[in-house]
C-alpha cells in the first residue's frame, strides 16, 4: 500500500490554476439570464420591499399609538387629586378585607 506523498509546491500552484480555469469555464458555459425573468425577479423583489415598508410604517404607527395611550393614562392618574392618609388607609383595609375574603 503506498503512503501518502505531500504535494509540492507546483503541484498545488498547478492545481489551484486548474481550478481556476475549471469555474471559469463553468461560468462561460452558464445561459445568459433571460430580460423577462430578470424583469419579473425585480418586480418581485420590489413588492416584497415595499410590503416590509409598509410593515414597518404600520408598526411605527402602533408604537407611536401605544405611546400617545399610555401618555395620556398617566396624564390622567396626574390630574386625579391625592388621597388623603385617611381614604389611603380606607382603600388599604378594603384591600385587605377582601383578600381574607378570599381565603
Amino acid at each position: 500500500m503506498a503512503s501518502y506523498k505531500d504535494p509540492g509546491f507546483q503541484e498545488r500552484t498547478a492545481l489551484a490554476k486548474a481550478a481556476k480555469l475549471n469555474a471559469l469555464e463553468k461560468l462561460k458555459a452558464k445561459p445568459p439570464v433571460d430580460p423577462a425573468v430578470l424583469a419579473e425577479r425585480k418586480a418581485a423583489a420590489e413588492a416584497r420591499e415595499a410590503a416590509a415598508a409598509e410593515a414597518r410604517r404600520s408598526k411605527a404607527a402602533a408604537l407611536e399609538l401605544a405611546k400617545a395611550e399610555k401618555r395620556a393614562k398617566a396624564e390622567a392618574i396626574a390630574a386625579q387629586p391625592a388621597l388623603t392618609a385617611a381614604q389611603q388607609k380606607a382603600a388599604r383595609d378594603a384591600r385587605y378585607a377582601a383578600r381574607k375574603q378570599r381565603k
